[in-house]
C-alpha cells in the first residue's frame, strides 16, 4: 500500500494547477528568483537550482535544442551565473531570435528580481544549436555582450519514454504581451 500511496501523492502533485509565485498578484508583478517564476510561467514542475533543471527533466519532460513557446531555456552554471538561469520562451521571432519572459535578470529601480516580459534572447552558437546565447539587458538598454552557455529547452510535453503518466504543463496566459516588439528584437540581435 505504501507504493500505491506514494504514486497517488506524486499524481496529485503532477495534476495540481500552476500557482503564482509567492507575493505576486499577477505573474508580471513577481519579484524574486528565476526558478519559482519559471515554474509558474511554464507550468513545468521542476525544483532545485536553475542549472539542475536540465538533468532533473530527464524522464519527465521532453528536452531539445529548438525553441518553442512555453519551453524553458536552461542556462548552464558559469562564472557570471553561479546557479544558472531559467527563462520561458514567450515568442519565436526567427530560428535564432526568440523572446523570453523571466525574472531576476535586469535591475529595475535599482533592484534585481523583477519579472520582464518579451525580452530578446539570441542564439550566437557557431553551430546554430542554441548552446550559446546573448540576452537583452535593461541596464544597457540592449543586447548584452556576455555569451552564456545553455543546455537547451525543456518542453511542457511529457517524456513518453518515462513509462509513467506525466501531466502536460501549461504556460501562463501572461507569458507574452499583446504587442511584442519583433522589430526591436531583430535590431537588438543583429546590431
Amino acid at each position: 500500500m505504501g507504493h500505491l500511496s506514494s504514486r497517488l501523492v506524486w499524481l496529485a502533485a503532477a495534476v495540481s494547477t500552476v500557482s503564482m509565485p509567492a507575493g505576486a498578484k499577477s505573474l508580471l508583478d513577481y519579484v524574486g528568483e528565476c526558478v519559482p517564476f519559471a515554474r509558474a510561467a511554464s507550468g513545468i514542475q521542476i525544483y532545485g537550482d536553475a542549472w539542475t533543471w536540465w538533468d532533473a527533466a530527464e524522464g519527465k519532460y521532453r528536452r531539445g535544442d529548438t525553441p518553442k513557446v512555453g519551453a524553458v531555456v536552461v542556462f548552464r552554471k558559469s562564472p557570471r551565473l553561479h546557479l544558472g538561469h531559467v527563462a520561458v520562451i514567450s515568442r519565436v521571432v526567427t530560428p535564432r531570435v526568440v523572446m523570453v519572459t523571466h525574472a531576476n535578470w535586469s535591475r529595475q529601480n535599482g533592484e534585481r528580481g523583477h519579472a520582464e516580459q518579451d525580452v530578446t534572447l539570441t542564439d550566437v552558437s557557431p553551430e546554430k544549436d542554441w548552446s550559446e546565447v546573448k540576452v537583452w539587458y535593461r541596464d544597457m538598454d540592449g543586447l548584452g555582450s556576455t555569451v552564456y552557455p545553455v543546455y537547451g529547452f525543456i518542453y511542457g510535453m511529457p517524456d513518453k519514454t518515462a513509462g509513467r503518466a506525466v501531466t502536460r504543463a501549461h504556460a501562463a496566459p501572461e507569458l507574452s504581451g499583446n504587442d511584442p516588439d519583433y522589430v526591436g528584437a531583430l535590431i537588438d540581435a543583429y546590431r
